[in-house]
């Protein structure tokens, strides 16, 4: 019992670091909209339900202003208040909002039969992402046939310079594109594997780039290594990134590697299907030379 909840320590700690390291910056919006869209990314960035005092002290605002804005919110549906834990989370409303925005505006819909075709094949787990706001935006999972504990959940934002999949998009966007997304880049070391310096990420870019592909060197997660491709659109937009991610224990890397071919052929396919139907403009453009 003591070994679970030192596990579960552990992955909270991890948890929280990873919250911080891949919590977007400020949209911008000084207006009531803004500053409420503001209060809703800092609650759903915690992944976990949150006291005021953890939220006011994270928060741009003053008390007043965050206290207005957080009963405004649990007054719309948009959060829900926990009175005998005395804490916030996501409201129904909101969930609700996120269902629809998942199924109008994510890869999901497009790239789940091809999923589940690579988790059958494959037996390991897989992730889709897209990049939000700098930021990696898991959004599919599918657990391998042995499932594994790690940070990666559907809907949950993590970093992007360390996971296969943040690299694996970074690689590929326009240099004025990268230049932001690196700016918010926060650096925290997660293992001694995890790139810190955006130089030395840069160079690391430029070889994923030339090969298609990129690998998580237990650069996040200790025990954790992944395969990842990037999803683009024939003009060369970043649409988002497919993964087949295994354990040290059980995997290799070259192992891994192996499932290249499946993977790059997948993303192809999800690209192919995505710009005829939610990107219609980019099958309307000729591909990039």
């Amino acid at each position: 019992m003591r070994d679970q909840k030192d596990q579960k320590a552990r992955q909270d700690r991890r948890g929280d670091a990873t919250a911080l390291a891949a919590r977007p910056p400020a949209r911008g919006g000084d207006g009531t909209v803004g500053k409420a869209l503001a209060v809703l990314d800092l609650v759903a960035t915690r992944g976990r339900p949150a006291r005021f005092s953890e939220l006011l002290a994270d928060s741009p605002f003053p008390k007043a202003t965050l206290y207005r804005l957080l009963q405004t919110l649990v007054s719309q549906g948009m959060l829900a208040y926990d009175e005998a834990q005395q804490t916030y989370q996501a409201g129904l409303r909101l969930v609700r909002l996120a269902h629809a925005a998942w199924a109008q505006s994510s890869l999901a819909p497009v790239a789940r039969p091809h999923l589940d075709r690579l988790s059958a094949d494959l037996a390991e787990t897989i992730h889709l992402a897209q990049l939000d706001n700098g930021q990696v935006l898991y959004v599919d999972k599918l657990n391998a046939a042995e499932p594994v504990p790690m940070f990666s959940q559907a809907g949950k934002v993590g970093p992007a310079y360390c996971t296969g999949v943040g690299k694996a998009m970074l690689a590929f966007l326009a240099p004025a594109e990268l230049d932001a997304a690196l700016a918010r880049q926060a650096f925290h070391r997660f293992t001694p594997a995890t790139i810190t310096d955006a130089a030395a990420l840069r160079e690391e870019l430029c070889a994923i780039r030339a090969a298609g592909h990129a690998f998580d060197r237990e650069e996040h997660e200790p025990g954790i290594h992944c395969v990842a491709v990037p999803i683009l659109s024939s003009s060369g937009r970043v649409l988002g990134a497919l993964s087949v991610t295994g354990t040290t224990a059980r995997s290799t890397l070259d192992e891994l590697a192996g499932h290249l071919p499946r993977l790059k052929a997948a993303a192809a396919a999800i690209a192919a299907e995505a710009e005829s139907w939610r990107f219609p403009e980019d099958a309307r453009q000729p591909a990039a030379e």
